[in-house]
């Protein structure tokens, strides 16, 4: 009797972890993303996530509204990717701050620009005027090099154009007054200054058009956009299939009816033409 009961113990157990595994196999593979919040939260949201989601991952977005805490997120495992920053500073964040993380893959990327409520021109610009800019250092450069491509400021010979900083203004020609301001903060700034560099999705987030700047840099790949990840997790399944899902048309198609004016990536304009070529 006693060995009798032994047996059926054994088999509930048996069956206890069989279901209990089961239901785990079935359960949603969780990805925690991290994103600043306005445009590249909508990526994720509108593109990214139904493609993770029809492959039975379960996705959760972290909105963050700094350049800061993404990183450190990332790092401590409360997140397993993120999307809002460049290459340029994503390298030196990780190196000042001894973080293990790596890029996962680029994404389409709003530009930064020059914008003004004040002025419908770049040429009302005086002696005197205001001009916001971020003070983290690898967007400060690209609005030092966009001012001196402006002729308002001359960056001194030789600069690292990705390094540049306040210290090497060599001129100011239009006599015009730099504001660095965290970046956040500089859609604000339009209520009284002249004139304001802003990031693509702090512009778009504050309800300010890309189309309405008065001008956009040109991306290059040192300021395209990605996905980061912990270096250890680039090879995961959970990592490859967010890279796919970037890739996919079907995220193409997303960014053509809801980025349109977004730089797009290497791999979208190599489907993009590849679609344009099978017509």
């Amino acid at each position: 009797m006693q060995s009798t009961r032994r047996a059926l113990l054994a088999s509930a157990l048996v069956l206890a972890v069989c279901a209990a595994g089961s239901a785990a196999a079935k359960a949603p593979k969780e990805i925690v993303i991290g994103t600043s919040a306005g445009p590249y939260a909508d990526q994720v949201r509108l593109g990214i996530k139904p493609i993770l989601e029809q492959q039975g991952y379960k996705v959760r977005i972290v909105e963050f509204n700094d350049y800061i805490q993404p990183n450190f997120a990332l790092a401590e495992g409360a997140l397993d990717a993120n999307v809002f920053q460049h290459i340029t500073y994503l390298e030196r964040f990780a190196a000042q701050n001894k973080l293990a993380l790596s890029e996962l893959i680029k994404v389409p990327t709003a530009p930064i620009a020059i914008y003004s409520r004040r002025h419908k021109s770049l040429d009302a610009a005086r002696s005197g005027s205001t001009v916001a800019l971020p003070n983290d250092p690898t967007n400060q450069a690209r609005a030092l090099v966009m001012l001196d491509q402006l002729g308002w400021i001359k960056l001194r010979p030789g600069v690292d154009p990705i390094k540049a900083s306040e210290r090497d203004v060599a001129a100011n020609p239009k006599g015009i007054r730099l504001l660095p301001l965290e970046a956040a903060q500089l859609p604000r700034s339009l209520q009284d200054a002249d004139y304001a560099f802003v990031n693509g999705n702090y512009a778009l987030a504050s309800g300010l058009k890309l189309r309405d700047a008065l001008r956009t840099e040109k991306i290059s790949p040192a300021y395209a956009n990605l996905v980061a990840v912990r270096t250890q997790d680039r090879d995961k399944p959970f990592a490859r299939a967010i890279v796919a899902a970037y890739k996919s048309r079907a995220f193409l198609e997303v960014t053509n009816k809801h980025f349109a004016d977004y730089a797009k990536t290497d791999y979208q304009l190599a489907l993009q033409s590849a679609n344009a070529g099978g017509r």
